[in-house]
């Protein structure tokens, strides 16, 4: 007689492999960014050995102990200069990973970035309009500027995508996004062109750098950017609900506009503050989404968590990169972020365009 497996004997194993994947993911991943903050630290127009750079955390951590052996030069480069924008691509490439993994789920669009629904555009004319009228030219000052860009840019997304019949659909808000990110766009480049020297002190940042990062930005933002991770963590199994459709989501009891709005205030504390301290970076969202998703699949909790580790990796590695492929300067890590995003976008609409044919 013909014996019959049942469904849960086999579903089982697979479930055991793809937990053990995904834990092993998060596991590379943590690794990668250890690697990627000693580099950070040790990687400038003056290299410190990792040695040397173990020992200036470890003198840090016991107390602020001066190493011994480790040049006097060598401990300010890497305490003074090189830890707090390291500290600054923690936070800010935590928070782009992050909202990028929402705003994908939310709009229900595998090429969606932060910066679609018009967030980024939000910050950057929020600055300028700070520099251009109120005279603010020090970060301390235009960084809140920067902050209630981005949240009025989303309170208007949400209002404009979520009027009519459909209620905020994702094309809605998708749609709404790109054109109040066009409109903003325009109206910032018209006030920096009109005085390009009075915004010579926001240069940097528009480019989206991380260097000259004080610890005050970092310390302002970051707990801003916590909140975003924790609710974004709140809100994920929601998503995973609204990411297979409304009236999937629906009938398992999850109200679908209390989850889009959540995820507009998730996005807004973090992309907002993630701008807020270095400037427009393009395509992080959008490729750490991505990678995230190919080793976990399309879990949102495991996606997020995934991101949150990724997006700093991935700009910490820009900004490495950024400071030695053009020595004696450097590159700004938002132009070496579009340098590697913009291939990755093409690759990916190919790939979706094929898959639909």
């Amino acid at each position: 007689m013909a014996t019959t497996t049942p469904p849960g004997a086999v579903r089982a194993p697979r479930a055991a492999a793809r937990t053990r994947r995904r834990v092993a993911g998060l596991v590379v991943a943590a690794v990668l960014l250890a690697v990627a903050l000693l580099l950070s630290l040790a990687v400038g127009a003056r290299p410190v050995a990792l040695a040397d750079v173990v020992r200036v955390l470890g003198g840090l951590l016991s107390g602020g102990a001066a190493p011994a052996g480790v040049a006097p030069a060598d401990v300010a480069a890497v305490l003074d200069l090189r830890l707090p924008r390291t500290a600054a691509a923690l936070v800010a490439g935590a928070g782009l990973g992050v909202a990028g993994a929402v705003v994908q789920a939310v709009t229900r669009n595998p090429l969606a970035d932060p910066g679609i629904l018009g967030v980024t555009a939000g910050s950057a004319f929020a600055v300028s309009i700070a520099v251009g009228f109120a005279g603010v030219t020090a970060a301390s000052g235009w960084i809140w500027f920067s902050f209630v860009g981005a949240a009025l840019a989303a309170v208007t997304v949400s209002l404009v995508g979520g009027a009519g019949r459909s209620g905020g659909s994702p094309a809605r808000l998708t749609l709404s996004g790109i054109a109040l990110g066009a409109v903003l766009s325009g109206i910032t480049s018209s006030i920096v062109l009109a005085d390009p020297r009075r915004f010579d002190a926001v240069r940097a940042w528009e480019v989206g750098s991380l260097a000259d990062r004080g610890w005050g930005p970092v310390a302002t933002v970051a707990p801003f950017v916590v909140v975003g991770v924790v609710l974004a963590l709140l809100v994920s199994r929601p998503l995973d609900a609204v990411a297979l459709g409304d009236d999937h989501a629906s009938s398992v009891g999850v109200s679908v506009p209390l989850v889009r709005v959540a995820a507009l205030v998730v996005v807004t504390l973090l992309a907002g503050g993630a701008t807020a301290v270095v400037g427009p970076i393009a395509f992080l969202g959008l490729m750490v989404a991505h990678a995230a998703r190919g080793v976990v699949g399309a879990s949102q909790p495991w996606t997020i968590g995934l991101s949150a580790l990724l997006g700093p990796v991935l700009l910490l590695i820009a900004d490495v990169l950024g400071r030695v492929v053009a020595p004696p300067g450097e590159l700004a890590a938002g132009l070496v972020t579009a340098a590697i995003g913009a291939p990755v976008l093409i690759v990916v609409a190919r790939r979706l365009t094929g898959g639909a044919r």
